[in-house]
């Protein structure tokens, strides 16, 4: 058994999987500081000073100026909430741009065509050069109507 958990253990996979949960975790601070420290204020500005944390709903029915003065009271948080969403539509939009990216370099790479240097023989389907009009291995004569482009 401990044979068989070091061999899962040191997979490529695995280790693929650990390095992809890390960098996420990474790329998941980075995008909390941008959206809270950076967007957040912009948007609040545009509405009118509005910081997203302090908006609440006090359910025990008194008046408290922020949230850190509710503390203790029972509170609905929509506030914190609309930021939760906001940050995911950010992370989601910036894997997107990513993933896009990537998808856009790898069609890229599957665009270069390669011309064909060979062709099959119409007679022994041996592979033969390009600008053979003759098989070197049946010695048939290949006409160009006959020709079997192989890729």
């Amino acid at each position: 058994m401990l044979k068989e958990f070091k061999e899962f253990a040191v997979k490529g996979n695995v280790i693929d999987l650990a390095v992809g949960v890390i960098i996420g975790g990474a790329f998941g601070k980075i995008v909390t500081s941008l959206v809270n420290d950076m967007i957040m204020p912009v948007i609040g500005l545009l509405i009118k000073n509005v910081n997203f944390t302090d908006l609440f709903i006090s359910l025990d029915g008194n008046y408290y100026p922020s949230l850190a003065a509710a503390q203790g009271a029972p509170t609905i948080n929509y506030g914190i909430f609309i930021n939760t969403i906001l940050e995911f539509l950010i992370i989601s939009f910036s894997i997107f741009i990513v993933i896009r990216q990537l998808n856009r370099l790898k069609r890229k790479e599957e665009v270069v065509e390669t011309v064909p240097t060979t062709k099959a023989c119409p007679y022994c389907y041996t592979e033969i050069h390009i600008d053979a009009t003759r098989c070197p291995n049946c010695t048939s004569i290949i006409n160009e109507e006959q020709l079997v482009i192989n890729d």
